[in-house]
């Protein structure tokens, strides 16, 4: 594997958490071993790894521009993330509102419950 590879997996493991990255890695196959280094390498070796901006703007970021965009199921994995990165629920909340003024209300009210279900799914983990 290459030095961005592995820089990759480090900030992956960071941002999503060691069991989410052991479970993607685990059901990984011939068919997508290409991909899962593509995204390794570029989004989380090159994009997250970055320092220019903060783990909290990125985390922001990637929740608007996956409710923006419709990419509805990756929003409850980029939610759990944010314990991670430090997006606080009123980041969230402040997030999709500009999500429903820019991109559609229909959009940010989807994003809003699927983070409102995962705040519950994760405070029941907690107990």
């Amino acid at each position: 594997m290459t030095d961005r590879y592995d820089a990759g997996m480090k900030v992956r493991r960071a941002v999503l958490g060691d069991a989410h990255v052991d479970r993607a890695t685990a059901s990984e196959t011939e068919f997508d071993s290409a991909f899962q280094t593509l995204i390794t390498e570029a989004a989380w070796g090159t994009v997250w790894a970055s320092d220019a901006i903060s783990r909290r703007e990125r985390s922001m970021i990637t929740l608007a521009l996956l409710a923006a965009t419709k990419n509805f199921a990756e929003i409850p994995m980029h939610i759990r993330a944010t314990a991670n990165t430090g997006a606080t629920r009123q980041d969230v909340i402040e997030v999709f509102q500009h999500v429903a003024i820019y991109a559609g209300v229909p959009a940010a009210n989807h994003a809003i419950a699927l983070a409102k279900q995962t705040y519950a799914e994760m405070e029941e983990e907690q107990s």
